[in-house]
């Protein structure tokens, strides 16, 4: 922003001019936009934003050009608003203490209540760049951070908001250049948080796909054990990848395991007369019925084959089956499977009898109390076996199937080579049971906010709601009007006739009106003490498996929604959880419950950060770990290399046998090798080679020799030295041509040195490499020689 602006009001085309001087307004620094790598190696003075030269784009379609009728070319101005002075003053001192105080926002996405809410906080405004839209459309998918109802109505399009004189646009202007401290967008991708400064705060944390896509959830919720002793099957449903072959045919094992309890169930079930959930008619009227049609007799052994493998799985738990070789012929082969399968489609898809299955009712009623004890997912299976296939590269609900029989589930993924490649496909099993308000299904939308993955920081919103599907609940169709919640699924089709009228017609509750159903049904009491309890539970353990798979960065905060579905007995089983939930308020449910998050969003990330006792609305925290010291990184790998010591005895230091040894090294004493004792002199030779030794080193004529004697050993002493590896020089008092010298490396050996008042070995360690070296004493004294060696 530029001083020296002029203010008259009454040409229109100084408003031109005010655009042009903001290419040349390089007084103020200004900062490039985020995602923006284009200006990373320009100086700091000729950094330009990429909204400056979308505004001045903006400016010149302001100028059009004309054609006049004799042939010329001219231009013309349109008419654009008029600059009032004391709006600009205005508008000028709201943008100063706004800069000053570090209050400058940008919104990607229609949020008119993060807008408001912000700007009645002081903050001002910096238009984002509105991206291309085809290179949007084409990244849809991938940049929406994989919410599976996000962007119901979230377009890119900012929204008409009310600005009659032209303020809040002319204060966007002022603040073109300025830092923002504060992003709100929709999609990850629109910002590279690489390239944001400490203090610049942001709605999206780095790889949140971890865990807010069907892939990350269902992998991750596996090492559950590793962080918490809780058991992920107790509040998520068994969920494989159909992509990776491991986990394909441990989806073909649970699907043969299931496929034996569904009938263990059945068969109990029938003689009880249990009404089928879902079903328009209960399991002994359709025995009745199938009486008067010709059905087939299926052979009870298909009873005796589910009890083995329903007994061979508790076995595997207790780990029975560990002696068991694996040459040990499997309960059934595949003949035998594929024959039980075919059997199990025909009793209970089918209606089929089973030849005396009256008499197995006491034996799998038995079974199915021992299974219930290890199986927290037994309830919910049902009978028919039905899974729910969810591609992982779509959102919204778009491409999730439902299908009972295994061929058309394996058929239907490996229809798609490039979703297998990738292992996209994730089959997940179906709440077959779950709980229905008048007859029809819903799912619970449940947001919470993470502040914070160092140390992780949850934050969990008091308020939720409910989206119903248009059709009652039945498992004779399993289509997605009757099985799928999602609200962009849903808003597209007409609520059937037969659906109850309490249900209204844009499929929505609020929690206020959940628990006033269960308060009809004598169940009040077990919203706070069953499904508000399950849902924390299960949202701190899906962070938990995540979190060091997350960057975590200061200033950073993100809104996830969770989808839940509630069992009969109310227990809440996680779905998914969705990243960028929307905020569309597309019925009054959520027109009043988005706008309330938004404002409690602000009032954590912004007010609490200012006064940690200020008023954060609903959301409630609800975990908060001890912080954990992560090293700094330096960009070493660190490694350990290393040898094995082959010698663990190293020889002795220097030492002679009429000096001590030198006092910084200490005395040192060589052990006696068994079985080897060294002979001491003859007195007389000993106390003549004292003689000559001290009479060569200190220059004195040796006194004559004496007649030779018999022979004895030769009066030399050997001196063994410990030198490091290399060396330079030795300078010896002796003369090289009389006096041998031997040098020779270190051997794993161990060296003696014998004195008249030392005559035990003894050894010593060292950590550094010596040599050993033996001088030859003289007989006579020659000039001194100097030797020169490296080792």
């Amino acid at each position: 922003m530029r001083a020296d602006v002029s203010v008259e009001a009454t040409m229109s085309r100084q408003s031109v001019q005010l655009a042009k001087e903001g290419h040349q307004a390089t007084d103020r620094h200004c900062t490039p936009y985020p995602d923006s790598g284009e200006t990373k190696g320009q100086p700091k003075d000729q950094k330009v934003t990429p909204m400056v030269q979308k505004y001045s784009q903006d400016e010149g379609k302001s100028m059009q050009t004309t054609t006049h009728p004799e042939g010329k070319v001219g231009r013309s101005f349109v008419s654009l608003p008029v600059l009032n002075a004391e709006r600009l003053r205005t508008a000028k001192a709201f943008v100063d203490k706004a800069v000053k105080m570090h209050k400058v926002f940008s919104i990607q996405g229609p949020y008119p209540v993060i807008r408001a809410a912000l700007r009645a906080r002081g903050w001002v405004e910096q238009r984002m760049r509105r991206p291309n839209r085809h290179v949007h459309r084409r990244h849809s998918d991938e940049g929406r951070a994989s919410s599976n109802d996000a962007g119901d109505n979230n377009s890119d399009n900012v929204e008409k908001e009310q600005d009659p004189d032209g303020l809040y646009d002319l204060m966007s202007r002022l603040v073109r250049n300025e830092m923002v401290y504060f992003y709100w967008t929709n999609r990850r991708d629109a910002i590279n948080t690489n390239s944001l400064q400490k203090e610049q705060i942001i709605n999206h944390f780095a790889k949140a796909g971890s865990f807010a896509t069907k892939v990350g959830l269902c992998v991750n919720l596996r090492n559950l054990h590793w962080f918490d002793s809780a058991d992920p099957d107790t509040f998520f449903p068994r969920c494989y990848r159909l992509g990776a072959q491991d986990e394909k045919h441990a989806f073909t094992e649970d699907y043969r395991r299931t496929a034996c309890t569904s009938l263990l169930k059945y068969i109990v079930e029938r003689e009880r007369g249990v009404q089928g959930e879902g079903t328009s008619h209960n399991i002994q009227d359709q025995r009745k019925q199938s009486k008067w049609r010709t059905q087939p007799v299926v052979p009870s052994k298909m009873i005796d084959s589910a009890l083995k493998v329903c007994q061979q799985f508790l076995d595997s738990l207790e780990h029975r089956d560990i002696d068991i070789s694996l040459e040990t012929p499997q309960t059934l082969t595949k003949e035998e499977w594929a024959e039980f399968i075919d059997s199990y489609y025909l009793v209970v898809h089918g209606g089929a009898e089973i030849e005396n299955g009256d008499l197995f009712e006491t034996c799998c009623k038995a079974m199915l109390q021992r299974l219930v004890e290890v199986s927290p997912q037994l309830d919910i299976d049902g009978i028919h076996n039905i899974w729910i296939i969810k591609p992982g590269a779509k959102s919204r609900g778009r491409g999730i199937k439902c299908a009972k029989r295994l061929d058309q589930i394996l058929r239907l993924v490996d229809g798609d080579p490039t979703l297998i490649k990738e292992s996209k496909w994730v089959v997940q099993k179906y709440v077959e049971r779950p709980l229905l308000i008048h007859g029809t299904k819903f799912d619970v939308r449940q947001w919470f906010l993470v502040t914070d993955w160092n140390p992780l920081t949850v934050w969990f919103y008091k308020k939720c709601y409910l989206r119903f599907s248009t059709q009652p609940y039945t498992l004779d169709t399993l289509d997605s009007s009757v099985h799928l919640c999602n609200n962009s699924i849903q808003k597209h089709l007409r609520p059937s006739q037969q659906r109850h009228r309490g249900i209204p017609a844009d499929n929505m509750w609020s929690d206020d009106q959940f628990k006033a159903f269960l308060s009809s049904q004598g169940r009040e009491a077990q919203w706070q003490t069953v499904v508000v309890p399950g849902m924390k539970k299960a949202v701190i353990h899906a962070l938990q498996t995540t979190q060091d798979l997350m960057e975590s960065r200061k200033n950073t905060f993100e809104l996830y929604g969770a989808d839940f579905m509630l069992g009969r007995d109310l227990r809440p089983w996680l779905i998914e959880i969705n990243a960028s939930p929307t905020m569309a308020p597309s019925t009054p449910v959520t027109a009043r419950l988005c706008t309330a998050v938004q404002e409690d969003t602000l009032r954590v990330v912004l007010d609490r950060r200012a006064d940690r006792t200020a008023n954060t609305g609903d959301f409630q925290l609800i975990y908060r770990q001890a912080a954990v010291e992560v090293p700094q990184y330096v960009g070493v790998n660190l490694l350990v290399e290393g040898f094995e010591i082959k010698c663990p005895c190293p020889l002795p230091p220097l030492r002679s046998s009429t000096r001590s040894a030198p006092k910084h090294r200490g005395l040192v004493k060589e052990k006696e090798t068994a079985g080897f004792k060294v002979k001491p002199l003859p007195k007389l030779l000993l106390k003549s080679a004292k003689t000559r030794l001290k009479n060569a080193t200190s220059g004195v004529p040796p006194p004559p020799l004496l007649p030779p004697e018999p022979p004895v050993p030769v009066p030399t002493e050997s001196v063994t030295l410990h030198l490091p590896m290399t060396m330079k020089s030795i300078h010896l008092p002796f003369s090289a041509q009389s006096h041998s010298v031997f040098w020779s490396k270190r051997r794993p050996v161990v060296s003696k040195a014998c004195s008249e008042k030392d005559q035990s070995c003894s050894t010593e360690k060292h950590q550094s490499p010596s040599l050993r070296l033996e001088i030859t004493v003289p007989k006579q004294s020659r000039p001194a020689a100097t030797s020169t060696m490296t080792a």
